[in-house]
């Protein structure tokens, strides 16, 4: 048998292994993550009306699911070929990225924390939004039922915001047969109830606020959501540490596959220039 040859200055490599494949890994399931967010946000923006859907692209859950979607997917793609192939470029990319995302998510959080009022005014106007285009979307429409249902209230500051849209509207001339009604999802519900009367909320807008109380959440979402907040900050606190861990993470372990790539191509450039002047 013969004898093993032993291992030369050229066969030492300072990347490792463990850190190449982890990132790499890493970075394959976020991508497979983004391709199925865009997948189903494909899927749902094309249910729709497209003529419809043009005048509200900025609520469109379908949208910001596949904006989302394709960011997460170029940035992954970076990470996942720029560490199987060591290419140091794709991973500053990808490193830059992170660190750009993280730099935003935390500006925001500052800035939302600062400036509180004027954040409210920005959540009034997207939910007022929303309200105006509650039929246009049934998306949109199953997430504000959804979140009407679940902090017990009705509009942004009272049920009465339900007027902006142009079916709930109190107009004298509007002929919906929903008109001065809110939706179902306002109405107060027994959870023995076996079968939802979505015609709960009719006329509602007629009554004044002591007496819509008695049959809907007369409260607006805009204060609920704010209590809610104020009371889940270890909650909220947490999903954030959680965003951001994978993030440190990844950037992290790009930084150092990046260092061991470049006292790689020392190492190369050194063996090159020994080989090629062996009286150096």
């Amino acid at each position: 048998m013969g004898k093993r040859r032993p291992p030369s200055q050229e066969d030492f490599s300072f990347v490792s292994r463990v850190v190449k494949y982890l990132l790499f890994v890493f970075n394959m399931i976020f991508w497979m993550i983004s391709l199925v967010m865009v997948g189903i946000g494909v899927y749902a923006r094309l249910m729709k009306h497209a003529e419809a859907a043009m005048s509200y692209l900025t609520v469109d859950p379908a949208i910001l699911l596949m904006i989302v979607g394709v960011l997460m997917f170029l940035i992954t793609f970076c990470g996942c070929v720029g560490s199987l192939r060591e290419n140091i470029c794709l991973l500053q990319t990808f490193s830059i990225c992170l660190t750009i995302i993280f730099i935003l998510q935390l500006a925001a959080g500052i800035l939302g924390f600062v400036f509180s009022d004027k954040a409210r005014g920005k959540v009034t106007e997207i939910i007022n939004k929303a309200i105006v285009h509650y039929r246009d979307d049934l998306d949109l429409q199953n997430l504000i039922d959804f979140g009407q249902r679940e902090f017990s209230c009705c509009g942004g500051v009272s049920f009465n915001d339900w007027s902006q849209n142009m079916y709930f509207n109190c107009s004298t001339d509007n002929p919906s047969r929903e008109r001065c009604s809110v939706p179902y999802s306002c109405c107060l519900q027994s959870k023995d109830e076996a079968i939802i009367n979505t015609m709960c909320g009719h006329g509602m807008q007629d009554l004044s606020y002591l007496q819509a109380g008695a049959f809907i959440n007369t409260n607006g979402c805009i204060d609920k959501l704010v209590n809610w907040i104020h009371g889940n900050l270890f909650l909220l606190g947490g999903v954030a540490l959680g965003l951001a861990i994978p993030q440190l993470v990844g950037m992290l372990l790009s930084q150092i596959l990046i260092n061991q790539i470049k006292d790689q191509i020392e190492l190369q450039n050194y063996n090159l220039q020994h080989r090629s002047d062996p009286w150096h």
